[in-house]
């Protein structure tokens, strides 16, 4: 199941007092679900970034406890700094990593910035994504004239857009925040084989999107063509989205083109890689590597990965992992120093350390058999049942990978290609289950630790009991209708996959006729339990369904393989 993730970076007006920057990221740490990832203090700005990320839950509440905290310790009418500023809390950007849409950042924003004007009592402005007005999208807007221009937009035409106000003694001492959405920001240096900054800008500005200045007969030398306002006529260049520049590195001895990709989903990591590498051709350079500088979503090195593997018509069926490894060796992101997936992506950054949720599925296949031969009644045949499922649809993925690469087959990759990635997402949703329907039975056991002394008490209990059970049986349900789904990946396989293999998919459909039954039992035992006769019997009678199609699935399945292997 994905992970549902944000990213937050509020700045804070204080870069000097390390113990009042500690009290903040403690407030921050505080709320579980979090994790710190980043604080960079700066004295001469007067200003510390700090990035955390967490669920979109988690991450709100550690955003609000930050800016609470901010407004306790600093006190504006005393700040002085370099950096342009009107709050103790900055700015405070709400950013989607994964399984968050943008819009849903900008709907988080505004519930939190009206929060913090009335829970807190700092008057809020929304920006980018998040703003209720066009004009305040940029944040020079919303901070026009900082913090000493407050007293003259608070409570007027100007005023923020929550807990607006006349600018009071309160006001005075925490100033206003910024609180916006805007998308994951990947900065990335992409290396060059020469030492020239002024070629490494040229091709930084020919894709960049803000582009260069157009010049009097297109000459490099001719004189710079300005519009009807006076202002400068540029020619835009080929990669929306994007700011870049060249520079020379003295710790690597090369130039590169730096570059920030503002809008991921306009310009990709690869796209950007691809179109660099195009422009620094065509000026008779090559791009040697790229370097990420912080981190990046993981999608980012997914959608990469894939598409060098269509590149090379090759299957994006294969686990993750590999995926992310295709990524760093086709861009060079190894190229200056090791490239650690665990150490650069947000998402394992966020699990590092962290225990594993895949409790079963992370085992050994002895130690999951073990665990499962011991006293303890879970795991049992609920997860073992998924487990089955999520063998069956390896199996196939199997046989289309194996499929994609045939010799002689080649202009077939693209559809064996798509067949093994049904089968990894099959897989994956599986491999879930199998923790999951182990998760479900400890929810039952918790409810035998709850009070029941009282009649409210036992009445609690009952709700929890009667919850419990449903949800234990909706788990092996999922897992039958699940498992269902890979017939129809196998029944292809065992029709039109490599013939070498067709004995894989028929143990496969074994697998995942086992899988259905087993599953059905698991729904039967914990329905039995219900109280809610008719929400029991419908799970039941559904379970009973799919195992009656997966016996004829099945069956099909082994006449075909049977027939093949004759």
């Amino acid at each position: 199941m994905e992970q549902r993730i944000i990213e937050c970076v509020p700045n804070f007006s204080e870069g000097r007092d390390m113990a009042v920057i500690k009290s903040i990221t403690d407030s921050i740490e505080a709320v579980e679900g979090v994790k710190l990832l980043d604080v960079d203090p700066g004295a001469a700005t007067n200003r510390t970034v700090v990035t955390f990320v967490g669920t979109p839950e988690a991450v709100v509440e550690a955003a609000f406890q930050g800016v609470r905290r901010a407004a306790e310790l600093i006190d504006m009418r005393h700040h002085h700094g370099a950096h342009p500023r009107m709050g103790a809390t900055d700015v405070c950007p709400l950013i989607p990593v994964a399984g968050v849409t943008l819009e849903e950042c900008a709907d988080l924003a505004r519930k939190l910035a009206e929060r913090i004007s009335t829970e807190i009592g700092v008057p809020t402005y929304c920006y980018e994504a998040a703003a209720l007005k066009p004009g305040r999208k940029n944040l020079a807007v919303c901070r026009a004239g900082e913090y000493e221009a407050l007293p003259q937009r608070l409570g007027m035409a100007d005023g923020a857009d929550f807990g607006d106000r006349p600018f009071d003694e309160a006001a005075a001492r925490t100033g206003a925040t910024a609180v916006g959405a805007r998308d994951f920001l990947i900065a990335v240096n992409f290396n060059l084989n020469t030492t020239s900054t002024r070629r490494a800008n040229a091709i930084a500005f020919d894709v960049r999107e803000k582009g260069r200045p157009a010049r009097e007969g297109g000459k490099l030398t001719g004189k710079p063509l300005k519009d009807e306002n006076g202002k400068p006529v540029m020619i835009p260049g080929t990669l929306k989205g994007t700011k870049a520049i060249g520079w020379f590195i003295d710790e690597y001895g090369i130039a590169q083109v730096s570059m920030n990709i503002t809008d991921t989903s306009a310009t990709p990591l690869h796209v950007a890689f691809e179109e660099v590498s195009r422009a620094a051709r065509e000026r008779g350079i090559r791009v040697t590597g790229t370097e990420i500088v912080g981190l990046v979503p993981k999608k980012a090195l997914v959608e990469a990965g894939k598409y060098f593997l269509r590149r090379q018509q090759r299957s994006l069926g294969i686990p993750e992992h590999e995926i992310v490894r295709i990524a760093v060796k086709s861009m060079g992101l190894d190229e200056l120093k090791p490239f650690e997936p665990a150490e650069k992506v947000v998402e394992y950054m966020l699990t590092a350390g962290q225990e594993s949720r895949e409790k079963l599925v992370g085992m050994t296949l002895r130690g999951f058999a073990e665990e499962t031969a011991s006293e303890s009644p879970a795991p049992g045949g609920g997860s073992i049942s998924a487990y089955m499922g999520a063998l069956g649809a390896a199996l196939g993925a199997m046989v289309a990978n194996l499929s994609s690469h045939k010799a002689g087959w080649d202009e077939r990759w693209e559809e064996f290609s798509d067949y093994a990635e049904q089968g990894q997402a099959l897989m994956e949703r599986l491999l879930y289950l199998v923790d999951e329907d182990t998760e479900s039975f400890n929810r039952i056991m918790a409810v035998f630790a709850m009070p029941k002394g009282t009649e409210a008490e036992k009445a609690a209990r009952d709700e929890a009991m009667e919850a419990a059970t449903l949800y234990a049986t909706q788990v092996p349900l999922r897992t039958a209708e699940t498992s269902y789904q890979v017939f129809a990946l196998l029944k292809a396989m065992a029709e039109n996959g490599n013939p070498a293999s067709a004995s894989d998919a028929g143990v496969g459909a074994l697998a995942a006729r086992a899988a259905v039954r087993g599953a059905l039992l698991n729904v039967k035992i914990n329905a039995a339990s219900l109280k809610d006769r008719e929400t029991a019997d419908k799970l039941t009678s559904r379970g009973e369904e799919l195992a009656a199609m997966a016996a004829d699935a099945e069956s099909e399945i082994l006449a075909i393989v049977e027939n093949k292997i004759k």
